[in-house]
């Protein structure tokens, strides 16, 4: 991993939507989080590779969603990450793409932190494409600073290799 110079550039965080809800994936739950997997994603994560995930002690997936005037929830987006011993590493944060700058994943963001927090951790990591300039703003806002990079960390087929930056925040 090669380091990298920190940016300190103070950046703004969105107010999320009070009447968002936010709860735990149950495996009711996977049509509706892959169909959001496929629409952010090029290479989504496989309906295997969630429900492994669902198994996991330290593993959790947080739904985000909002009431229906209807009835019933509409899925926005997820936040999918590991608390191990002190710390919490983020894996995925997808938001819906007909509902991004709604505030989602700032309050997906904040769920999982909070989780972190309530469980004595002392650090949270991630690594994020280089090239995902609002996903770096978002972290940075939430005080993550970056530490180094992974380079050709994203292998998608027909498309160049991108680095990701490893990002860091401390409790």
């Amino acid at each position: 991993m090669r380091r990298m110079r920190e940016d300190t550039r103070p950046s703004r965080r969105g107010k999320p939507d009070p009447a968002f809800l936010i709860r735990r994936m149950t495996r009711e739950d996977l049509p509706a989080v892959m169909d959001l997997e496929k629409a952010s994603f090029r290479n989504p994560w496989s309906q295997e590779l969630l429900q492994r995930e669902l198994t996991h002690d330290w593993s959790i997936i947080f739904l985000l969603e909002e009431p229906l005037p209807e009835g019933g929830r509409r899925l926005l987006g997820i936040s999918i990450f590991w608390i191990v011993h002190d710390e919490v590493h983020v894996l995925n944060v997808a938001t819906a793409p007909e509902h991004r700058r709604r505030g989602v994943a700032h309050a997906l963001m904040d769920a999982t932190l909070a989780e972190g927090r309530a469980r004595k951790c002392c650090l949270a990591t991630l690594e994020v494409r280089k090239g995902n300039e609002a996903a770096i703003n978002l972290y940075k806002a939430f005080g993550f600073r970056a530490v180094g990079v992974r380079p050709n960390y994203y292998v998608d087929e027909g498309v160049a290799p991108e680095d990701a930056i490893v990002m860091v925040l401390d409790f």
